[in-house]
């Protein structure tokens, strides 16, 4: 974890434009955009046979290009019913057992949603919840040199600020935050106009985690459109309207010495807006 890598989060149009059509061939695409890493969704469950794990894996070590996993989205550590706890933690393992035979050292997950509860309560849940799964896993997670990330969530009902992703983050040396800055300009009705707010949110980090951690960020970058409650959808880096915008991060990035993890969560454009975040973000690299 010494350098900065950009990359793509699931297949985008491009993809099966150029005649692609499976994982195996996802680095091969990867490479051709002169990109880093890509993300693999196991938004609706872990359901891939060890097999296919293993092609994958040896496909993304062919071309040297780094894979991260994300958990299912139903993971809930804020739930009360113990069950359905103990549900959350399989989902989890099962993403970081997948994540391992994929040769992956990073595996995202939503921390929580407050279902009844009040914002408080829910964090707390989610605390202590978070706090007895690394109590666990945390020395499965040391063994094989993964790190779970608690993801920044976009909407009001969700566990997930800077600050509690900070403090989640803390539980644990294998726990890295996972800083969506989209989520958080969505979650705040366009919070984030300007590096200043780029680096509060990385001085917040800094207030709670150390160099490590803070430098060596995971990231979701897309812009997000955004009500009342927070985010609606995920748009592309051709919308003037809502934001953020990449280049005062890659200003940040650089002024702070930040080798971040960067995946585009564009709607349907990941591949292209994660060219052009490399473009800026060289070129202010190279000022």
């Amino acid at each position: 974890m010494n350098r900065i890598k950009i990359g793509v989060s699931g297949s985008d149009e491009r993809f099966y434009e150029l005649g692609y059509k499976s994982t195996v061939e996802m680095p091969t695409y990867i490479k051709g955009l002169d990109l880093d890493c890509f993300e693999y969704s196991f938004g609706k469950g872990v359901r891939l046979s060890y097999d296919t794990r293993k092609s994958i894996k040896e496909a993304f070590e062919k071309e040297n290009i780094e894979i991260s996993v994300h958990a299912p989205y139903f993971i809930n550590f804020a739930n009360p019913d113990n069950e359905k706890i103990e549900n959350t933690n399989r989902y989890l393992m099962d993403s970081v057992i997948a994540a391992k035979d994929l040769g992956a050292s990073r595996v995202v997950f939503h921390p929580g949603s407050f279902l009844k509860s009040d914002a408080e309560t829910a964090f707390n849940l989610t605390y202590q919840n978070l706090s007895k799964f690394v109590e666990l896993y945390g020395d499965y997670l040391i063994e094989n040199d993964i790190y779970i990330c608690p993801e920044t969530m976009g909407k009001s009902s969700q566990v997930g600020t800077v600050e509690e992703v900070a403090k989640f983050s803390t539980l644990h040396r294998n726990i890295l935050p996972c800083i969506d800055f989209g989520h958080i300009n969505a979650r705040f009705q366009g919070y984030i106009k300007s590096e200043i707010e780029y680096q509060q949110i990385v001085d917040t980090l800094s207030n709670y985690l150390d160099d490590f951690k803070v430098k060596n960020m995971h990231v979701h970058f897309s812009k997000i459109e955004y009500g009342a409650k927070g985010e609606i959808r995920h748009l592309t880096f051709s919308d003037n309207v809502f934001g953020p915008d990449f280049e005062p991060f890659a200003k940040v990035i650089v002024d702070n010495s930040l080798t971040p993890y960067i995946v585009s969560e564009s709607a349907g454009t990941q591949g292209q807006d994660a060219v052009v975040m490399k473009k800026v973000y060289t070129e202010y690299y190279n000022k």
